[in-house]
């Protein structure tokens, strides 16, 4: 069977990637494909433009990309992130019995790798795999309230603020003040900053080390994700679950 040779080598470097999760350098993976560094700095530049692989640039080690979850949307995945929230997550949802997404930031962007339904008959319609900005996100200013002041400023000052609703923030004064609010209070609002009559509460998952490696938010219609509950006891909920997760991930507070 004939096959394209630069699929076939795009493929086998993510395959080698696979198996190295803290990542592989550039002359290594040649070795090791047999292939020249020339062709795999250029295979390399292209998956990483597609968001397969993605680079660390103090250790010049490429890993694989979560835009590759998207791939196995349909699969079970076997990530240990997912794998270890998924059963909290899913208890949680039956409590509250409203959506949850599981997300992570690549390319300071959020990408949602994990979803649970609940069965109301109004439903979000996001997709594992999908990505959204991070100002206008629960998640997003979740993960980025754990970066150090230098890095959130940094950030920040990238960002393109594009008015998504009328309660998005839109200037990087209002979006840091957001930010230290986040901090201080322990969960993140998408106020109706995303979509019209959505609103959302995220909270941190922490590693071994400290780190936010994710988040995690429930999400509805306004008339649902009330301000009160959230308020009253919804963000209590979410945070011991988000708590238990983080415990089994090594987290020690």
């Amino acid at each position: 069977m004939a096959t394209v040779q630069s699929i076939e080598r795009a493929f086998n470097l993510l395959e080698h990637l696979s198996g190295h999760p803290h990542g592989m350098q550039i002359t290594r993976l040649a070795e090791e494909t047999g292939l020249s560094k020339s062709t795999v700095h250029r295979l390399l530049s292209t998956l990483i433009e597609l968001k397969y692989v993605k680079q660390d640039m103090d250790t010049e080690r490429y890993t694989i990309g979560y835009r590759a979850l998207y791939l196995s949307r349909n699969l079970i995945n076997t990530s240990s992130l997912i794998a270890t929230a998924k059963p909290y997550l899913q208890k949680l949802v039956e409590d509250i019995n409203e959506t949850i997404h599981l997300c992570v930031v690549e390319h300071e962007e959020v990408v949602y790798i994990d979803k649970i339904e609940s069965n109301q008959t109004i439903r979000m319609s996001s997709r594992i795999g999908s990505r959204a900005p991070l100002y206008c996100t629960g998640v997003g200013k979740m993960i980025l309230s754990g970066k150090t002041d230098e890095d959130v400023f940094d950030i920040a000052g990238r960002i393109e603020f594009i008015k998504k609703t009328p309660n998005t923030i839109i200037t990087y004064d209002e979006f840091i003040e957001e930010i230290f609010q986040i901090r201080r209070q322990g969960f993140a609002l998408d106020d109706v900053e995303n979509e019209e009559g959505i609103r959302c509460i995220a909270v941190p998952i922490y590693d071994f080390s400290g780190e936010i490696v994710a988040s995690f938010s429930v999400s509805g219609p306004c008339s649902r994700i009330t301000l009160d509950w959230i308020q009253s006891g919804l963000a209590e909920k979410l945070s011991i679950t988000a708590k238990e997760i983080s415990l089994q991930l090594g987290f020690r507070n």
